[in-house]
């Protein structure tokens, strides 16, 4: 497994190589630092910490910055485990990495839709849209009377919808372009434009 943060950029379409119009979504991936690297004898498990973004050191914690060792500090980190591709401490990795990579597992927190309803939250169909129903986008009974007199748990309610942490699993890679430092995968990525995104390789099983 392989792993990278990186941030979405938009959407647009590209020809694969059998002519077909294919909807992509393209990721900018800068280097990724590597911070640190944890192994099973000291931590338990064998992970990579990579990082993006640099820091001012005056705008830097202490306890936050003693984790860069000969190395200024940066904005986010993300730990990666079972990282399978040998790397060290200060090295910049970017979309190369992704080479013998076909599928990826994307990571993003998806747009924050606000309050919703429950048709828009949940797809309850509602009542009939002719006049005079009286009932058209409602949520209908929620509890009981008398007995037990109250609604019970996981009753799916108007709410707030959204800005939440999604993981599109199985997304085929269609192009990747090093000297820009992009990664196009096919069909749609969690998260608003310019959202940060983390990738990790994924084993897809062909049909």
């Amino acid at each position: 497994m392989v792993g990278l943060i990186g941030k979405k950029i938009g959407m647009t379409q590209v020809f694969n190589e059998q002519g077909h119009l294919m909807p992509v979504t393209v990721i900018q991936v800068e280097p990724n630092t590597v911070v640190a690297l944890k192994d099973e004898e000291k931590f338990g498990y064998s992970a990579v910490v990579l990082g993006l973004g640099e820091m001012k050191e005056k705008h830097t914690a202490k306890p936050y910055a003693g984790q860069f060792a000969d190395m200024k500090p940066v904005k986010l980190l993300k730990e990666f485990r079972g990282f399978d591709k040998e790397v060290s401490v200060g090295e910049k990795i970017g979309v190369e990495i992704l080479d013998t990579t076909r599928y990826l597992d994307v990571t993003a927190v998806s747009k924050g839709k606000g309050f919703q309803g429950v048709v828009k939250r949940w797809g309850f169909g509602g009542g009939r849209a002719s006049h005079g129903s009286k009932f058209h986008r409602e949520a209908g009974s929620t509890g009981q009377c008398t007995s037990p007199g109250r609604s019970f748990k996981n009753v799916k309610m108007p709410g707030r919808m959204g800005a939440e942490k999604v993981t599109v699993q199985n997304l085929r890679i269609e192009k990747i372009d090093p000297e820009v430092g992009v990664v196009m995968v096919r069909g749609s990525v969690p998260g608003k434009k310019d959202a940060t995104v983390f990738l990790k390789s994924a084993v897809k099983r062909e049909k």
